[in-house]
């Protein structure tokens, strides 16, 4: 039995450093695999069958794995908390302001905006597509429950007033907001996993956007095609007689007015029918005033332009210097680009809906809380890639994937389904599979490595099951079976995860 690992093998990049250290193992090769193998078990089985929160989970395995690969007890929690203090200077900051951000969103009545009026414009053929797009808009600033139930009135007040079936409306605009969830920053599992493996946040937009074009018009409106056909049920009745029976007013053939009253007060809206008691997330409009379309659309693409302009910037000139690319530079820094985009929404969507600064502050300050249990997942999702890196574990992971021949961009799908489909929580597989694949990270070039980003998040999003809280939101609120629950969600989610790896795996052919 090895009690070394090799030279090659014990130089892995540092979490903090941004260059390599070299690593001494820890323990013999056969004690750092074993530890691995347990310490990601105990973290599966803590989370399913315990039903203990990911964030204890997380801790308790990184921390058995560090002890447990040889590390000194002390020392396992010292580095268990150099890695969870790195991902969160990385990464809270800009989910705490994406947050922000999507809150004044909806609270303003921009979103109702950007909603209304695309539907509005829409033909009944066209309305698939118009709500694949209403959902990767609405996807891109917000956390994916919040965008859900924002979404949900709209898919079944649309789907009555246009007598197009329910599916046709649903699918693509879930496949919308799930794709920007998987793969699109700032939402937290690509941050976390960009923080990880290192790899270039506006490179990885900039991919992420491109893949997320085929994947949404193959899993949105090509399938639901097939999903209307195998699941025909009729828009559920969650707004009471008062929603239905608006459906013979002057509005009836208005897509744009059943987006409206979806949305509006206790006079046109049955609020408390709504499942899961989720109705709070949906804003009750007592006058008629938003945001315009611009304003609200500006402020959405706003941070994805200006990261995108500096990611293009490094790739065309990357030598440049000056006091534009300095300007450039700084402002495409993703803390400084979502920052201004709060700051916008703080301003013309509050000017726009009619907010005073109590309202704002009250907006802003309901925002946090419900993202402080994301945020101490993905932190610990860092302390756990740490530990690995600081045993030498993630050495032993990398040589074996790269002595294997298997494609590291097939891999790190396979590794981050897996936890997917015994967890149930796509934050938590993507975590885990960056921490894992983040050594293997440090050979890739900048390109390949934000394919590695792609990968991960392609992976955490297959194979939606009974064990993900999305599978029963969407089967609460569209008052599917369980059947008809797989035959849709399931498949799409799947349809997404697979869609979006052949995409990376071909692109991964032309980039290296």
């Amino acid at each position: 039995m090895p009690h070394a690992l090799p030279a090659h093998v014990a130089t892995v990049l540092a979490a903090d450093s941004g260059g390599t250290q070299t690593v001494d193992p820890s323990g013999p090769v056969a004690q750092l695999i074993i530890a691995a193998i347990i310490g990601i078990v105990v973290i599966i089985a803590l989370i399913t069958w315990l039903k203990v929160h990911p964030f204890i989970a997380l801790t308790i395995g990184a921390l058995g794995v560090g002890i447990g690969a040889g590390l000194a007890p002390d020392k396992a929690v010292t580095s268990f908390g150099n890695g969870f203090g790195a991902t969160m200077t990385s990464v809270g900051i800009l989910v705490s302001l994406g947050s922000m951000f999507g809150k004044m969103l909806v609270d303003s009545g921009a979103a109702d905006r950007v909603v209304d009026t695309l539907v509005r414009r829409s033909s009944k053929a066209a309305l698939p597509w118009t709500m694949a797009l209403i959902g990767a808009l609405i996807g891109l600033p917000m956390f994916f429950e919040v965008g859900l139930v924002l979404l949900i009135p709209i898919i079944v007040l649309v789907a009555k007033r246009s007598s197009v079936p329910v599916m046709k409306i649903a699918v693509p605009a879930l496949v919308g907001l799930s794709t920007m969830h998987a793969f699109v920053p700032p939402h937290p599992g690509p941050l976390v996993a960009i923080s990880t493996v290192g790899a270039n946040l506006g490179t990885t937009l900039a991919f992420g956007i491109v893949l997320a074009i085929p994947v949404i018009v193959l899993a949105g409106p090509v399938f639901a095609r097939f999903a209307a056909r195998w699941v025909d049920i009729p828009a559920p009745d969650i707004f009471g007689s008062r929603g239905s029976g608006a459906g013979s007013a002057s509005g009836a053939d208005d897509p744009a007015s059943a987006g409206r009253e979806a949305r509006r007060g206790p006079a046109t809206q049955d609020t408390a029918s709504l499942p899961h008691g989720k109705s709070d997330f949906t804003r009750v409009i007592s006058e008629p005033r938003s945001p315009s379309f611009a304003v609200a659309l500006v402020g959405i693409l706003l941070p994805v332009v200006l990261m995108l302009a500096q990611a293009v910037r490094e790739a065309t000139v990357p030598d440049a210097s000056g006091s534009w690319v300095s300007v450039l530079d700084f402002l495409g820094t993703p803390m400084i680009a979502i920052g201004i985009a709060a700051v916008y929404a703080m301003v013309f969507f509050a000017i726009g809906g009619g907010m005073d600064r109590s309202a704002v502050s009250k907006s802003l300050e309901s925002a946090l809380p419900p993202v402080a249990g994301v945020l101490l997942i993905v932190g610990a999702g860092g302390g756990f890639k740490q530990v690995l890196i600081d045993t030498g574990i993630g050495g032993v992971i990398a040589d074996a994937v790269k002595d294997s021949g298997v494609s590291v961009l097939l891999v790190a799908w396979v590794v981050s389904a897996l936890v997917r489909v015994a967890t149930g929580s796509a934050t938590v597989a993507t975590v885990t599979a960056a921490g894992i694949m983040a050594p293997i990270a440090h050979d890739l070039s900048s390109p390949m490595t934000s394919l590695l980003v792609l990968a991960i998040g392609a992976g955490s999003v297959f194979l939606s099951h009974v064990n993900d809280a999305g599978f029963w939101l969407v089967k609460g609120y569209l008052n599917t079976t369980v059947g008809q629950t797989f035959k849709t969600w399931t498949v799409l989610e799947c349809l997404i995860s697979v869609i979006g790896l052949l995409g990376v795996l071909l692109a991964g052919v032309f980039i290296h």
